[in-house]
């Protein structure tokens, strides 16, 4: 196979459009809708669109820090770059690797779904299979892999493809689900409100299941190093993807809560979707709906391949991990090695879990644990931006506002989410989910004492608009630091 120590990714191949399609696939509407809502529903009950509604505004913070910070450092890391660069590089280190750890183990959790779903498609008994399941997951999750190594033109073709076929089929049962008239109950405006939650206990418990029904929008910082105009760029299409599937998330949750009945919701609870549709279109809609949540998985195992393998790839240039992981492949661009290896353990790992069932009871523990690992890496962005731009944040209103006091508030949110789920989540997850990000203090220790140059990078400040590069020099392979960028902040 052929490769290059020295190259960087194809730059400039992603337009805007495309970015906005890669942010909403990597939320999965469809498929966070199916496999969370019936467990939203049974923790608060008709205030779901409420705790999706309070959930999406720290979101939207977290959205507009990965805005500002890609409008000043362009890095394939994303948070691993601005959190090493403004709070501290350790704190960097740790970002990064929560997000891998936590993506690596959604990629496991997602491929089963994605073959069970397939299977449904031509009948419900195969579905129930769990050899089957595994056989035809694992068969998409090694398709997924291959688009990925493809370069970044094949990925975003596939993904408008699976992602768009989605949308439509999503957005003709929003119009259906509202000319319905066989109502389970009547809409009424105090969904949204507080009144439905029981105290704060309610809303806390809500909280954690609805803030990461948005997970997986920022795969479009990841891809920054490949996407035309990419300071305004990426930023932009994250906050219009969580936009687009809040939109989704209300409608459907309001749909699911009219039309479908309390015992419904909790007997569908698998796929709450392909209930609903058989609702408001009786013998094509479930189907309809079941091709909708199949597409979404695989969507979002792309995506979630891409968020891992950037990491891992811009991790491997900085020499914070395997040099290896820092290669791209001459003809496709993509970094190949990081592709090989993730795609690979994530492999044995889902086919190890869905075997054994002492492994699977495992994996079940550390899907519940994803939730720190995200609360970490978010919480730590919308800290970084506020570090970034101190000194511009009085300047104007709207400086204060969009780059600091709202990720700020999103920063918190995502830290109260963290230590909320300390107290939710079994003594397993918990132990799963610390422990998956104590694991990555080796290799930080190890390559800081290895001198690599991340642990002495040149400060991320607005003010100045100090960029670092982070392509490492072909001739002693150390990154390479640039002033005097101009930022559109």
């Amino acid at each position: 196979m052929s490769y290059s120590r020295g190259r960087g990714l194809q730059a400039n191949v992603l337009s805007t459009f495309d970015t906005v399609v890669m942010a909403v696939a990597g939320s999965a509407p469809a498929y966070s809708l199916a496999a969370t809502t019936a467990v939203l529903v049974g923790a608060v009950g008709l205030a779901s669109p409420a705790a999706l509604l309070y959930c999406a505004i720290p979101m939207l913070g977290i959205a507009l820090a990965f805005s500002y910070l890609g409008r000043i450092d362009v890095n394939a890391g994303a948070s691993y770059s601005w959190v090493g660069r403004t709070l501290h590089p350790f704190l960097g280190f740790i970002s990064g690797w929560a997000l891998v750890i936590s993506a690596t183990i959604f990629m496991v959790a997602g491929s089963l779904p994605a073959g069970s779903m397939t299977l449904a498609l031509f009948d419900d008994t195969l579905a129930d299979s769990t050899a089957l399941s595994t056989v035809v997951g694992a068969a998409w999750f090694v398709i997924m892999l291959c688009v990925v190594l493809g370069g970044a033109r094949l990925t975003v073709r596939a993904q408008l493809i699976m992602s768009g076929v989605e949308l439509v089929i999503l957005a003709l049962f929003a119009v259906l689900a509202f000319f319905h008239t066989d109502n389970a109950r009547a809409f009424d405006w105090s969904w949204l409100g507080f009144s439905h939650f029981d105290g704060m206990a309610g809303f806390a418990s809500g909280a954690l299941i609805a803030a990461f029904y948005y997970w997986g929008w920022d795969v479009t910082s990841n891809l920054s190093e490949e996407t035309r105009n990419s300071r305004r760029t990426t930023g932009l299409a994250g906050l219009i993807g969580v936009g687009i599937v809040f939109l989704l998330f209300e409608v459907f949750t309001i749909a699911v809560n009219v039309i479908l009945s309390s015992k419904q919701i909790e007997e569908n609870d698998a796929n709450v979707l392909a209930a609903l549709g058989e609702e408001v279109w009786p013998g094509w809609g479930g189907k309809l709906l079941i091709v909708a949540v199949m597409l979404s998985t695989i969507a979002t195992l792309e995506t979630t391949l891409i968020q891992v393998t950037r990491s891992l790839f811009a991790m491997g240039r900085d020499r914070t991990m395997p040099s290896a992981l820092g290669r791209v492949h001459r003809r496709w661009n993509t970094p190949w090695v990081a592709i090989v290896v993730v795609g690979s353990v994530a492999l044995v790992m889902f086919i190890a879990s869905n075997a054994l069932g002492s492994v699977g009871d495992i994996l079940s523990d550390a899907i519940s644990a994803i939730g720190l690992q995200i609360a970490v890496y978010y919480g730590l962005a919308g800290l970084a931006v506020v570090v970034a731009y101190r000194k511009t944040l009085l300047k104007s209103p709207a400086n204060f506002l969009f780059g600091g006091l709202w990720p700020l508030c999103g920063a918190l949110f995502m830290f109260w989410v963290f230590v909320e789920s300390l107290g939710e989540l079994s003594s397993a997850a918990i132990s799963i989910g610390i422990g998956g990000l104590a694991v990555g203090l080796i290799p930080m220790l190890w390559y800081w004492r290895q001198g690599s140059d991340y642990y002495r990078p040149a400060k991320l400040d607005a003010s100045r608009a100090v960029e670092t590069d982070y392509v490492p020099d072909e001739q002693d392979g150390h990154a390479r630091a640039h002033e005097g960028l101009s930022t559109d902040f």
